[in-house]
C-alpha cells in the first residue's frame, strides 16, 4: 500500500533529496568517504554550501546586500537571536499562534515588546488586521504560517519599520519579495531538509546597530563573515537542502510551486467545505494556510474523530492527526507532497462520508 505523508514536520521531502542523500552517505562526491565523515572544510563540502547559497538567492530572487547563512538551533534559537541582534529598546510582534507566542516570550528578555495584534481570543483561527505598528519599533516580527492552527499570511506586508519573518513552514511555497524584509529565518524540516539546519536571510545593513554585547556564537555577523563555517555546520541537512533546492529549480521554481500549492489547497479545502462530516477550523478563506490544512469533525459527528483517524491511517494516510493542543486533523501539504496524495485523502474522506450517511 502506498503511504501518503501528511506529517507537519519533520515531513515529506522530494524523492530525489532522499535518494541523493542516501548515496552521499555511502560515497560523497566520489571521495570514497561518507558525507557523515567528510570535513566540513573540504573543497567538496564548501562547494555544497556555495551552491546552496547561490540557489537560495536565485530561487527567491534575493537582492544584493543580503546574506544567506546556515545555522543550528532551529527557529527556536532565532527567537532570541533576532532581538539580541536587532532590538535596541522596542520591537513589535504579531501573535498568530504558539510559535509567535514563544518568539514574543524570548523578545521580552531584551526590551519592550508591543504585541500589536493577536488572534488568541479565537484559538488563533484568523489573521489579525487593522493593527498599528509603532513607528519607533526597531522591527516588526511575524510568523507567516501557523502550523498548529492552520492560518497563513499570504502577502508581503508594508509596515513602515524593518520587517522580520519566521518562514519555517512556508519558505519556497510562494513568491515573496525579499526586499520587503530585513530578516527571514526558518527551521528547514518542513519544506527544505531534514531537521538539524536553520536558514537565515539577513539584510547586511540591519546589523551592528545595537549597543549590547552579543556572544560571538549568537551574532549574525559572525556566521556571515565565516560563510556558515564559524563552527561545524550540520553537514547532512545542508547537503539534503541543496538537493531540495535543485529539485525546486527543476520543478520550475517558486512561482510554479505556488501554482501547484494553490491547486492542492483548493482541492483539500473544497472537500472539507463540501463534506457533511467535516469542517475547517479557519472560517475565513483568505486566512487559510496552504501548507497546513486543519479541520475537525462537523457538529454532531464529533464522536467519529478517532474512527476516521484509524480509517484514514489504514488506507495509507500518515500523520493527519492534529497537533495535541488543537485536536482534530491536520493535512500538511508541503512542496514535496504530490497532488495525487491530496486526491487520495479526499477519496478517503468521501468514502468515510458514504459509510456514515
Amino acid at each position: 500500500m502506498k503511504k501518503h505523508n501528511f506529517y507537519a514536520g519533520p515531513s515529506i521531502l522530494p524523492e530525489s533529496t532522499v535518494e541523493n542523500t542516501i548515496a552521499a552517505l555511502k560515497d560523497f562526491s566520489g571521495t570514497g568517504l561518507s558525507l557523515m565523515e567528510i570535513s566540513h572544510r573540504s573543497k567538496q563540502f564548501v562547494a555544497v554550501v556555495d551552491e546552496a547559497v547561490a540557489l537560495f538567492k536565485e530561487l527567491l530572487n534575493i537582492p544584493e546586500g543580503y546574506s544567506v547563512i546556515f545555522l543550528g538551533g532551529g527557529a527556536s534559537l532565532q527567537f532570541c537571536m533576532v532581538p539580541y541582534n536587532l532590538m535596541g529598546k522596542k520591537a513589535a510582534y504579531l501573535n498568530t499562534g504558539e510559535w509567535a507566542s514563544k518568539a514574543i516570550k524570548e523578545a521580552k528578555l531584551f526590551g519592550e515588546v508591543a504585541v500589536v495584534g493577536s488572534s488568541e481570543d479565537k484559538k488563533f483561527n484568523y489573521i489579525p488586521r487593522g493593527y498599528t505598528v509603532p513607528a519607533d519599533a526597531d522591527y516588526f516580527h511575524i510568523t507567516t504560517n501557523n502550523t498548529i492552527y492552520g492560518t497563513e499570511i499570504l502577502e508581503d506586508l508594508e509596515v513602515g519599520v524593518p520587517l522580520v519573518a519566521d518562514m519555517s513552514s512556508d519558505i519556497f511555497s510562494r513568491v515573496i519579495d525579499v526586499s520587503k524584509y530585513v530578516l527571514i529565518y526558518g527551521g528547514a524540516q518542513k519544506n527544505l531538509a531534514p531537521a538539524g539546519v536553520t536558514f537565515a536571510i539577513v539584510k547586511d545593513e540591519i546589523l551592528g546597530k545595537v549597543d549590547r554585547v552579543i556572544p560571538t556564537m549568537l551574532k549574525y555577523s559572525t556566521h556571515i563573515s565565516k560563510e556558515s563555517m564559524f563552527n561545524t555546520p550540520p553537514v547532512v541537512p545542508i547537503y539534503a537542502a541543496l538537493q531540495t533546492l535543485k529539485w525546486l529549480k527543476e520543478m520550475g521554481g517558486v512561482a510554479e510551486m505556488e501554482k501547484i500549492n494553490i491547486r492542492k489547497a483548493e482541492l483539500m479545502y473544497g472537500e472539507i467545505d463540501r463534506n457533511s462530516l467535516f469542517k475547517a477550523t479557519v472560517p475565513a478563506v483568505e486566512d487559510r494556510s496552504r501548507m497546513n490544512v486543519c479541520f475537525v469533525m462537523n457538529d454532531g459527528f464529533e464522536g467519529f474523530e478517532k474512527e476516521f483517524n484509524d480509517f484514514a491511517t489504514e488506507r495509507g494516510m500518515i500523520g493527519i492527526k492534529g497537533h495535541r493542543s488543537a485536536g482534530g486533523f491536520r493535512a500538511s501539504l508541503y512542496n514535496a507532497l504530490p497532488y495525487s496524495s491530496v486526491e487520495a485523502l479526499v477519496a478517503v474522506m468521501q468514502e468515510f462520508e458514504t459509510l456514515k450517511k
